[in-house]
């Protein structure tokens, strides 16, 4: 069965948390990239709020100026199901770019 490929991108993301996407089915994320965009080092969180909980994929995480954090590697992936948003916070404004790839709507 074929897939959608799907990419969601963001700039500039910055102390106030972003929704990257909200899965509407069972998706699986295969990537994220944050970049960092400014001349200092940053922190940022990624996470999945599942409607009640803030599920972290990393919290804290230090991206050093002009660096970035591949926050899925070496191959490893998640499910998402529908009504889970994949969310982002930096410590600083304006710091981040943000890159997701993800498979919409997976074979159940």
């Amino acid at each position: 069965m074929a897939q959608n490929f799907r990419r969601y991108t963001f700039n500039n993301i910055g102390t106030s948390a972003e929704t990257l996407f909200t899965a509407d089915s069972f998706d699986t994320v295969v990537g994220i990239s944050v970049a960092n965009v400014t001349a200092s080092a940053v922190v940022a969180s990624v996470y999945i709020n599942d409607g009640t909980n803030d599920i972290y994929l990393v919290k804290d995480a230090p991206i050093p100026a002009g660096s970035a954090l591949q926050v899925l590697d070496g191959g490893a992936k998640f499910v998402v199901q529908n009504n889970d948003a994949l969310k982002v916070i930096s410590d600083t404004a304006s710091s981040l770019d943000v890159w997701v790839s993800a498979v919409d709507a997976i074979s159940t």
